[in-house]
């Protein structure tokens, strides 16, 4: 069955909420989302907090912020614990690359609490942790908002680690005031995580969008688990905090929902580099005129792209011989507009230089690239132009061998796209090289959340079940924001079911990409390669 991309029906115009009337939202930017509903927020006296809340960027005593790119809160000073330290027990771990994955590692984790001193320890024996560092605190307030919700207050904890030797197991633990990882008895609560290799070696990577909390988010994230991946890419739409990510009044956001999916997604974050971007459930207009204020105090990114402040889920890095670059399609998408234009350009601008840089790097076989809207689809939101017509020729123009969306709620795979047309049939097991036929683009959109599918009478059609269709009627998405019909003939491989990416990378003589998606009983339903004949 087909779901609704909305997630949720309107509710009854007699609910009491803070919310954005629908006639209003649908011609709103999330600047002006934002501002609309601090204004609301303050008229209705639900602010208490004296002093400056940052992370949502409201004034105490009912005073509207002036409209900014506001970020969380920083505090730089040790909060002040409102517990024993000894009783409050870190959770949520999750790591991340920094610009250099082979000498930088991010350690980000979550306490319920105010906590006294946080910090991390970290050496290449667990008995020898005598390394500690202190941690980084953002605190983020969430004002009571709709549904009977409660304010929540949240403390996300930030350790930037550097000057570490490539291709080498480090062991860390996190604690504070009270709670020592390092103490007997908690040895259990260590984690371990390995910086990229200097030299070229064959590795792994997982992938996927659209993942939510969940038995399906939690199934696949056990088997991404088994894959021993060396770092994951979470193709935006991570938790869904925001139920419909349109800004309508219809919207209930749920700050308690990102304690659950970082608890959740702990037992592959805490060990492999949990890399995202932003999708439109990740625009939460409550913490900044962009809506990453949230974004800025959970994650902590390689700070490489154009403005790390105003996008955070925007950069770049390079491991063995691959070249990754994540992008905000938020900012090119002609389906939801909220936040279309934000970066001014400079985001397409960083991706053009960027890759440009990645294909002079003589040591770089294959550039991915991943971000949230789909490119090319023909499931439920279809394919975005906004996304081809920003960065479709400079795919092409760079010869990106593969590029990772999420947004539909499926596995859809094309054949090798170029110029907008097939450059090259690939059915399930085959080989195709982009410097000569195309792109290869994924829909990997089936993480956990609730399935779409595609559209009347088009099968599925995947490993062991193939119904190849010369032709299917799908659509794609203008700027006048209109669903504008195409047939194509690049949809190759269709499945209904959670699912996610697993690739490996084989340097050498004649480079290789083996491309395998895994539904979540472990079946295998596409695999294909991406050869490197010519440069």
């Amino acid at each position: 069955m087909t779901s609704s991309p909305e997630g949720r029906q309107p509710s009854s115009p007699d609910t009491p909420r803070v919310g954005i009337p629908e006639r209003l939202a649908r011609r709103m930017t999330m600047p002006e989302q934002h501002e609309y509903l601090r204004s609301r927020l303050s008229r209705r006296g639900v602010l208490r907090a004296a002093g400056t809340a940052g992370g949502a960027g409201l004034l105490s005593g009912g005073a509207a912020a002036p409209a900014r790119a506001a970020g969380p809160a920083l505090v730089t000073a040790p909060a002040t614990a409102s517990v024993d330290g000894s009783l409050v027990a870190p959770f949520g771990r999750h790591l991340a690359f920094g610009a250099d994955p082979g000498t930088q590692m991010r350690v980000s984790w979550q306490v319920p609490f105010a906590v006294r001193r946080p910090y991390i320890r970290v050496g290449t024996e667990p008995w020898e942790l005598s390394r500690k560092i202190e941690a980084e605190v953002r605190e983020l307030r969430t004002p009571a908002l709709s549904h009977g919700l409660p304010a929540v207050e949240q403390f996300y904890l930030h350790a930037a680690l550097g000057g570490l030797r490539p291709g080498t197991t480090y062991y860390y633990g996190v604690g504070h005031d009270g709670f020592d990882p390092a103490e007997a008895g908690r040895l259990g609560t260590l984690g371990t995580f390995r910086t990229a290799p200097r030299e070229r070696e064959r590795f792994v990577f997982t992938a996927f969008g659209d993942q939510g909390v969940g038995y399906h988010a939690l199934a696949n994230d056990q088997l991404i688990l088994g894959q021993n991946p060396s770092f994951h890419l979470h193709a935006g739409d991570i938790c869904y905090a925001d139920s419909t990510g349109r800004g309508k009044e219809s919207d209930t956001y749920d700050a308690r929902v990102w304690d659950q999916f970082l608890a959740q997604t702990e037992s592959v974050a805490a060990s492999v580099p949990w890399m995202v971007t932003t999708g439109n459930h990740d625009m939460e207009a409550w913490y900044s005129p962009e809506g990453y204020g949230g974004q800025l105090a959970r994650w902590s990114l390689p700070d490489n792209g154009p403005d790390p402040r105003l996008a955070p889920g925007v950069y770049s890095f390079t491991y063995s011989n691959v070249g990754v670059v994540a992008l905000d399609a938020n900012d090119v998408s002609y389906e939801i507009p909220a936040n279309r234009g934000y970066t001014g350009g400079r985001q397409t601008a960083w991706l053009e230089r960027r890759l440009r840089e990645l294909r002079a790097e003589p040591g770089i076989d294959f550039v991915v690239v991943f971000f949230h809207h789909c490119a090319y689809s023909t499931s439920t939101h279809a394919s975005d132009g906004g996304v081809r017509d920003a960065w479709g020729e400079l795919f092409a123009r760079h010869r990106v061998d593969l590029v990772i969306n999420g947004h539909n709620h499926v596995y859809e795979r094309t054949d090798a796209i170029r110029d907008g047309e097939v450059g090259r049939r690939v059915p399930v097991g085959g080989t195709t090289d982009p410097a000569r036929d195309g792109t290869v683009y994924v829909t990997a959109g089936g993480a956990g959340k609730d399935l779409y599918g595609f559209g009347a009478g088009v099968p599925d059609s995947y490993e062991g079940h193939e119904d190849d269709r010369e032709s299917i009627l799908t659509f794609h998405w203008t700027k006048l924001r209109l669903p504008d019909p195409d047939r194509v003939e690049w949809s190759r491989v269709r499945y209904t079911g959670f699912s996610f990416l697993a690739v490996e990378s084989e340097p050498g003589s004649r480079p290789r990409l083996r491309v395998t998606a895994l539904a979540d009983s472990g079946e295998r339903i596409d695999h294909f390669e991406v050869v490197r004949t010519e440069g």
